[in-house]
């Protein structure tokens, strides 16, 4: 792969991180012979993209970043992470104001946060369960529901009648969840059918916010949902690494760590 006219540093390290992605691991002396480069250069560059949490740094190479496993159904999952998903959803609360129409999907961190909500003057909209069932009975919030095809795992409507409705709203915020955030693969989920719902979502606020804890970051799920662009505000907890933090900060990204 030597080539007629040398690579800059940001084309080889890209170069080497569509390697990964095709081959899963990659060595140091692979780079080097692949690239022209020195040994030593490709652990510098190595090191660089893990740093950015592009790749998975290994004794004597990398591999590709860690695949988001498989999510749990929404009430087997509810404990879990349980006082970091609390501290986010009381930092999401301290956002909204009252008159505001917000948007609040499904999983359990946005659940927390309808649960702060109690007494507060607002217009919810929703395609979780969990959340009418908290919200439908607190006489100031005007409650506007999505209905769709039912997931039982995610207790969530989607599909193209709850696609269809989200054409219909607009909301001053939107929060939601996501399977998995990476840098360079951005927002992913593990259940395709969903995605397209999820990308209907994040088209009706004027601020879009995601809730996801430390076990959310860098990591991959098997469908794409968005760029890291699509969004206007992340919510996490303080496990998530500062590394990670400052590299989403670097592309822009405003990130908010939710003490506990």
């Amino acid at each position: 792969m030597n080539q007629a006219h040398p690579l800059s540093i940001t084309e080889r390290q890209l170069q080497i991180v569509d390697l990964i992605a095709q081959k899963q691991r990659i060595t140091v002396s692979e780079i080097a012979s692949l690239f022209g480069v020195s040994e030593a250069t490709a652990r510098r560059d190595l090191e660089s993209l893990a740093d950015r949490h592009l790749v998975q740094r290994v004794h004597g190479g990398a591999i590709t970043t860690p695949s988001a496993p498989r999510e749990l159904p929404l009430p087997t999952r509810a404990n879990e992470q349980r006082e970091e998903k609390m501290a986010i959803a009381r930092l999401a609360a301290s956002l909204i104001q009252d008159g505001e129409t917000i948007f609040l999907g499904s999983g359990t961190t946005v659940h927390y946060l309808a649960e702060q909500l109690h007494e507060r003057h607002l217009t919810v909209i929703t395609n979780s369960l969990p959340v009418i069932n908290t919200l439908a009975g607190e006489p100031h919030i005007s409650l506007i529901v999505l209905g769709g095809s039912f997931r039982p795992e995610e207790l969530s409507f989607i599909g193209h009648i709850t696609e269809q409705a989200l054409v219909e709203v607009r909301a001053d915020r939107v929060f939601m969840g996501i399977r998995a955030i990476d840098l360079q693969h951005g927002l992913t989920n593990d259940y395709l059918p969903e995605t397209l719902t999820d990308r209907a979502i994040l088209r009706i606020g004027k601020q879009v916010v995601i809730l996801a804890d430390h076990t959310k970051m860098g990591r991959i799920a098997g469908a794409f949902v968005a760029p890291l662009d699509a969004i206007h505000l992340l919510i996490t907890d303080a496990s998530t690494p500062a590394s990670f933090l400052s590299a989403l900060r670097d592309q822009g990204l405003r990130v908010e760590v939710a003490p506990l």
